[in-house]
């Protein structure tokens, strides 16, 4: 089913199915993209008590340092400072020592093993904090209580505080960042809120990541591979010390045996030298994982986890892909570890509440008709995995992907992997991204690999608007490369949903393409 030739107009439309009709295709609608309103950055110092909006505390957090949207040449070493938060901590009377916590790193899945522990965790009816980055759509998605997203009123209040107390310290210690800024604000919500656990992601690394401040019950590493080589390290043993560096003395530290030897060598020596008791699931840790398929749940991943404390038998594994069994039981063990230095864990509620995981971004489904997934793949392992988990949980005619990432990427990998799943692409990407690759970069080092149609659009909103008008009933379109362009997809499609409501309610016809 994959063409052998490439086109430079666009891609062509996907051939009928068999023995039907081909539906007459109305003329694809722009999508309108609201351009975000630039504003006045207010300022914080004498006087100054609160933003008086949202508007208005986005404009100072995006007036900040932003690693994530940084090219790494241009990320300053003085960024990287754990004494600057400790220091914020301390001004607003150290919130992270008020909750209990789990630390989650990695190269890839922990944000999914972040998502699950937390849906967990609240099946079990406990409080539950959950801070994650990047965010898909809204940035207070990054700060979530029991699964609901801070509230506008409270994320304007928690700002406010933090950027006065930063102020305080700014002299000392610099300013605060981006991150930093919202880690301290997540931090103090999960603090007044009296969280029973915060589910704590670490942004990047790992010693020297804002998030490092807290003592944790349990942490964890997911997943490593070479990736932020510049400021990690270049080899796997150096970025695995720095993942390694939320070990803490007395804290249990988990991680997965699907890991390089030098990987694991390296996480033993480290927690061996600060005496953090470090247990490895399929090692030292029972644990079974097998595909099935059934009426109720489709196809899917069976585990099992067992411990002396804990055992969990046959548990659907709530995200999609092979690669999501060992991630899931990566949650499975952190729960067992939290009901050692107990919390109060019942598997039958956290099995229960693992099965409510939101799907944000991962193979998640954000428009019907023409079927398109979202997925926030962005290194080559998670890129080989999306292509295989389609093909084990999708049926299609043809794939077409739209594809964007950041260049510090192993970009020539990632491309490599696209080409062995997917019939079209589409290179594009995500607006005001200063790391984004650019598109005709990406389908020239393409067409080193790969003979598939390839084709630039100079917008995601170009990009849906083409694969929209060239896929069939049964093709698929999967946008992925990173958050950022899986997360504008998803915007630009809800608006479109939304308006397509209005229309409909009005009684008027809504256009078939997005």
């Amino acid at each position: 089913m994959s063409p052998s030739r490439k086109s430079s107009k666009g891609v062509p439309k996907a051939k009928a199915s068999r023995g039907k009709s081909p539906a007459k295709r109305k003329r694809p609608t722009k999508l309108r993209l609201k351009q975000a309103e630039p504003g006045a950055v207010p300022a914080v110092g004498p006087g100054f008590k609160s933003f008086s909006d949202m508007k208005e505390t986005l404009s100072f957090l995006y007036s900040r340092i932003n690693v994530e949207m940084l090219r790494p040449k241009k990320v300053e070493p003085t960024v990287w400072r754990l004494e600057r938060m400790h220091a914020l901590m301390s001004a607003l009377d150290d919130p992270h020592r008020a909750f209990k916590s789990v630390h989650v790193a990695g190269s890839k899945g922990k944000g999914s093993v972040c998502e699950m522990l937390s849906a967990a965790l609240i099946g079990c009816g406990l409080t539950t904090g959950l801070y994650t980055s990047p965010h898909v759509v809204d940035i207070r998605e990054r700060i979530r209580l029991n699964g609901e997203m801070v509230t506008e009123r409270d994320f304007v209040r928690l700002v406010s505080e933090v950027a006065l107390a930063a102020d305080g310290v700014k002299r000392r210690h610099g300013a605060a960042t981006y991150f930093e800024l919202l880690t301290a604000a997540s931090f103090l919500h999960f603090a007044q809120q009296a969280v029973d656990v915060g589910v704590i992601e670490v942004g990047l690394g790992g010693r020297l990541d804002s998030t490092n401040v807290i003592t944790p019950e349990v942490a964890a590493i997911t997943a490593i591979q070479l990736e932020h080589t510049q400021i990690l390290g270049d080899t796997l043993d150096k970025i695995a010390r720095e993942k390694a560096g939320i070990f803490k003395p007395g804290v249990p530290a988990l991680t997965i045996a699907q890991q390089k030897p030098i990987i694991l060598e390296t996480f033993k020596e480290v927690a061996a030298k600060i005496n953090a008791p470090l247990a490895v699931l399929g090692a030292d840790i029972d644990f079974t994982a097998r595909f099935e398929a059934t009426a109720q749940l489709g196809p899917h991943m069976l585990i099992s986890v067992t411990t002396p404390r804990s055992e969990f038998e046959h548990v659907p594994v709530p995200l999609k892909g092979e690669h999501q069994a060992a991630n899931c039981g990566l949650v499975l063990a952190i729960l067992d570890r939290l009901r050692e230095r107990g919390v109060p864990i019942k598997e039958r509620d956290a099995i229960h509440g693992l099965a409510r995981t939101r799907t944000s971004a991962r193979l998640e489904q954000v428009f019907t008709q023409p079927r398109i997934f979202v997925d926030g793949a962005h290194n080559p392992e998670s890129i080989q995995a999306l292509m295989k988990s389609l093909g084990a949980h999708m049926r299609y005619d043809s794939l077409i992907v739209i594809f964007g990432c950041a260049s510090d990427k192993d970009v020539n990998a990632m491309l490599r992997q696209l080409g062995s799943g997917a019939d079209k692409v589409i290179f594009t990407r995500a607006e005001n991204n200063a790391r984004a690759c650019e598109p005709k970069e990406l389908l020239r080092k393409f067409s080193e690999y790969s003979s598939k149609m390839a084709q630039t659009a100079g917008s995601i909103k170009d990009a849906i608007n083409i694969a929209a008008k060239a896929a069939g009933r049964d093709d698929l379109i999967v946008v992925t490369g990173s958050f950022y362009v899986a997360g504008e997809a998803k915007r630009l499609l809800d608006e479109k949903k939304s308006r397509d409501g209005r229309v409909h309610q009005a009684g008027g016809k809504s256009p078939a393409r997005a």
